[in-house]
């Protein structure tokens, strides 16, 4: 049995926990907040209950696999709510579109708001993404990531290679494929599910509309924070020591093997194993003294990071669905903003609203839970210090809210900003990028940070390392350390 260490107990450092108590090992984490989950929790405010962090739960497979195998069911810890429309699309012309469930409901809504032709398109997209995620899911997604000789030797890899069209941009790949405007916004808007410019994404990004449409998209009563608790009494039920409240300052090695912790406090926790829940740069930059990492690192440019609006508000909003997206005029000014030369606040942005028809998030009937998202720069290059700059951003965000019919500024109870400054203190996120780095080259996936590190005995779990962002990869990532450390002998 060996002693380990896990770094920050969110969704990543949890799942690895679970797994790996459950395989006979001695485990403990160490976190440096008040409370577990990382990103993923749901807050509480005035009787407003918000998802601060992952607002969908999509391959819920990943989850409900960890739970069965390390005791009861995840149906047992929590209520899975499958939400169908999983999206509804607002244009700024006007047009409107819900994201279906069903492949054939999908059909007729795109039929219904854009044409025969559009549905057709749209179907020839998921298609190409169905054999994208069938090629990459167990080689790529599922596997540690490999070095580029020993992929390139894999059996059919000019074929595969044809499917994933590594030479291909997400934005090149689905243009080529879908010729609506409308549905091109869309396509564009996957590559910010990685924090990333559709410009310069991989075009193997296409899997993911693939996923929403085939696995569903899914709420957890609640709220989807409440899988960190889950997580959390799971591991401990297992034995899993959490302590909370416990920065970690080192990570401490000799003869380029891991030989435990050092707290804050200057105590030492000896470990033969530790996995780093942290952001990679910070694991490379302030726990390790690992300048060939912190280097590369450094050279990546850093995702994009968000504005949130937690609102509460008095009456329902009429037609609100859970998830509403409000595309703005011109997209492409909204990358140019995020990702040009000279990163800057965007003036007509793209704005995500989740609106749970969940009684247990809101205070009363007649009453409703927002959170707001828009996409920024990060502290590198807006100072999120300002606190006129963060009021005036606030009322453009409600402005255009309101230009688009919806009411909102005579309803509001609660108004609470999250900035990018707020990410980067809370989540140890450099810049406050949300998905750690952007993923703009079209072999970004295979120049993430790998779960196995140099160092003998430390790894690396979360979404800023391998597999990527999001709660299903974040899972996947968990589940590849684990088989790489094994059960107890």
């Amino acid at each position: 049995m060996s002693r380990i260490a896990i770094v920050g107990a969110g969704i990543g450092g949890l799942a690895a926990a679970v797994k790996l108590a459950a395989l006979g090992h001695h485990v403990e984490i160490f976190e440096g907040s008040t409370f577990v989950g990382g990103k993923c929790r749901t807050e509480t405010i005035g009787g407003y209950s918000f998802d601060v962090g992952p607002s969908l739960f999509t391959l819920p497979a990943v989850y409900r696999d960890l739970f069965l195998k390390t005791g009861k069911p995840l149906e047992e810890e929590l209520e899975l709510l499958s939400l169908d429309p999983a999206f509804e699309y607002r244009f700024d012309d006007g047009a409107t579109f819900a994201y279906r469930g069903s492949r054939r409901a999908l059909m007729e809504s795109i039929t219904q708001a854009f044409g025969v032709r559009a549905a057709l398109q749209w179907q020839t997209l998921l298609d190409r993404g169905s054999e994208m995620w069938r090629i990459a899911r167990d080689p790529f997604i599922q596997s540690p990531i490999a070095p580029w000789r020993s992929m390139m030797r894999r059996k059919g890899v000019v074929r595969d290679s044809r499917i994933i069209a590594p030479h291909r941009t997400l934005r090149s790949l689905g243009r080529s494929i879908v010729s609506d405007p409308h549905l091109r916004m869309l396509i564009d808007r996957y590559a910010t599910y990685t924090g990333s410019d559709p410009r310069k994404a991989p075009a193997a990004l296409l899997t993911i509309p693939y996923i929403e449409s085939t696995f569903g998209a899914w709420h957890i009563k609640g709220g989807v924070g409440s899988l960190s608790g889950a997580l959390a009494r799971r591991a401990e039920t297992l034995g899993v020591i959490i302590h909370l409240s416990t920065e970690v300052r080192t990570i401490e090695t000799s003869s380029n093997e891991v030989t435990g912790i050092r707290l804050e406090n200057g105590d030492f926790y000896p470990a033969e194993i530790v996995i780093s829940n942290a952001d990679a740069t910070h694991t490379f930059n302030s726990l390790l003294d690992a300048p060939r990492q912190a280097a590369k690192l450094a050279k990546a440019a850093p995702s994009l990071s968000g504005f949130v609006l937690m609102l509460g508000l008095r009456g329902r909003t009429p037609g609100l669905g859970h998830n509403t997206v409000l595309f703005p005029a011109g997209y492409d000014a909204e990358f140019d903003a995020l990702f040009g030369s000279s990163p800057h606040l965007i003036e007509d942005p793209t704005i995500y609203i989740c609106s749970p028809d969940d009684a247990a998030m809101r205070p009363h009937a007649d009453s409703e839970s927002w959170f707001v998202l828009v996409n920024t720069p990060g502290t590198t290059f807006v100072d999120w210090s300002n606190q006129a700059t963060v009021e005036r951003y606030k009322n453009q965000i409600i402005d255009l809210i309101e230009k688009r019919g919806i009411t909102v500024r005579d309803r509001i109870e609660v108004c609470q900003v999250r900035t990018p400054a707020d990410f980067e203190r809370e989540n140890r996120a450099p810049g406050g990028g949300i998905y750690g780095k952007a993923g703009n080259s079209r072999t970004a996936a295979l120049s993430r940070t790998k779960n196995s590190t140099h160092i003998k005995g430390l790894y690396s779990v979360g979404g800023s390392v391998h597999p990527g962002g999001g709660l299903p990869m974040v899972g996947i990532g968990a589940e590849i350390v684990c088989k790489a450390i094994g059960p107890a002998s």
